[in-house]
């Protein structure tokens, strides 16, 4: 199996889903996100506060070329990953990717207690979300694959991408 990429916005359930998809093809997992932070020993919040967005999307294009193998892992990826023209290409030419695509109301619902978001954190709003997805979408969308994540539960979902994989 083609290593597995799991893209989308933030609250989409990459994290959730792609830890279960590990656990059930007994494959590798590796959450950007938490990579990064356990490197430098500190938030994702705290990297844009001291150093920037910039800074840390440099990191955390590093961290997936450093971590990706060819097969045999699950890779979630943070929100603005796919951002990246050459990460993004990398990607799809390399792995399975699938954008958990979920809307701006589910997000809101999803991460309206979380203040550890640093994209959001100042101004959570179905209009911040909204837009931030109207700039990702059409990246997202280049992915292999595109899973609906909004009124299901992470088990239908994983469901739905084993059916897609196999």
């Amino acid at each position: 199996m083609k290593t597995v990429v799991l893209t989308g916005m933030m609250g989409s359930g990459k994290t959730t889903v792609g830890s279960s998809l590990a656990v059930y093809f007994h494959l590798q997992f590796f959450d950007i996100d938490k990579i990064i932070e356990e490197k430098e020993q500190m938030s994702i919040s705290k990297i844009f506060e001291l150093y920037s967005e910039d800074y840390f999307r440099r990191l955390e294009k590093d961290t997936i070329k450093n971590i990706f193998k060819s097969s045999d892992t699950i890779i979630s990826l943070g929100g603005g990953a796919f951002e990246d023209e050459e990460t993004r290409q990398f990607l799809n030419e390399n792995s399975t990717v699938i954008y958990l695509q979920t809307s701006a109301e589910t997000i809101l619902q999803r991460l309206k207690d979380d203040k550890t978001r640093p994209l959001l954190c100042d101004n959570m709003s179905l209009e911040k979300i909204q837009n931030l997805i109207d700039i990702r979408e059409k990246n997202y969308e280049t992915a292999s694959h595109i899973i609906t994540t909004d009124n299901k539960k992470p088990l239908e979902i994983i469901r739905e991408i084993i059916g897609v994989l196999l």
